[in-house]
Order: structure tokens, then sequence, then C-alpha cells
């Protein structure tokens, strides 16, 4: 898989102190995008699943402030089946996962694909919408339009079920 980078230890990506992937490739282009390194697909560099899964779990033994893993992007969705080992591996720490994605939690449950669905089914929390520069705000320090919402798991059981 391809991503941008990790943050180990982030208190912007979520509450608590997050390990962050960011992965590589976007499709949104979205103006005023806060990570643009992030869009072109053969940017980054490559990490097999499981180098990164085993990177998140030696962190957490290593880190027991860690409160949580956090995904985004670039757009995560677009490497859902190489992120789910990185997923199980949040849960066999019993951390939470929070995902940031550019698409709406109804376009990804029209898309049906099940990687995606497998993935929401490991997400605590999920951030979702394209940043739109007209609607920026500073109000949810998780967010960075107004548009986008942060979806808990009680509202995503309803899209994975």
């Amino acid at each position: 898989m391809r991503i941008a980078g990790i943050v180990r230890e982030s208190i912007v990506d979520g509450p608590g102190i997050r390990y962050v992937v960011f992965t590589q490739g976007c499709p949104h282009a979205c103006q005023g995008c806060h990570n643009p390194l992030t869009h072109d697909p053969a940017g980054g560099y490559e990490i097999s699943p499981d180098e990164l899964a085993s990177d998140f779990l030696r962190e957490t033994e290593a880190n027991p402030l860690l409160s949580g893993l956090s995904i985004s992007g670039g757009e995560p969705l677009l490497q859902a089946k190489d992120l789910l080992p990185l997923a199980k591996a949040a849960r066999k720490a019993g951390l939470g996962l929070w995902l940031y994605t550019g698409y709406t939690i109804e376009e990804i449950a029209e898309a049906g694909d099940a990687c995606h669905k497998e993935l929401l089914k490991m997400t605590d929390v999920l951030v979702d919408g394209r940043f739109d520069l007209s609607l920026r705000t500073l109000e949810d320090g998780f967010v960075g339009s107004s548009n986008q919402r942060v979806i808990g798991r009680e509202e995503l059981r309803k899209y994975t079920m």
C-alpha cells in the first residue's frame, strides 16, 4: 500500500494522543486541502499492510499514553483492503479507530464495497465529507468545514449491518 506518512503522537486527529496514518492518493482534490501532497497516487512510499500493523502494535507497547489510531489521507477508502490489518491491530490493542474520508457515509453505503463495510465495522468514529473551503470552520477541531460530520459508532451501525 502507499502512504504519505505516519505521525506517532498526534493531538489533532482525534481525542487524546493518537497514532495517525496518512494514506496516499485522493480523487477529491478539494480546494484548500491541508494535505495536497497526498493527492498523487504515485506519491508517498510503499509499506506492507502487515508491516504497518506491526509498527502500530510496537508503538502501542512503547507508549502507554497512546489512546487510539486515526487513519486520514489522501483518501483512505481507496486502500480499504490494505487498511484492514491495521484496523484489526487497533482492536487487538483495545484502542479506538477514527477514520477520515472525503466520501459521505451515504456514498460509502451506496457503493456497497465489502472492504469498506468491514473497515467501517471496526471504526469507532467516521469523519466524512469533502473539505469545502467556502464552509471552512474552526468551531470543531476534528473537521475542516461545516459540511463534514463526526459520526459515532451507533450511527455507523445503521450502515454496516
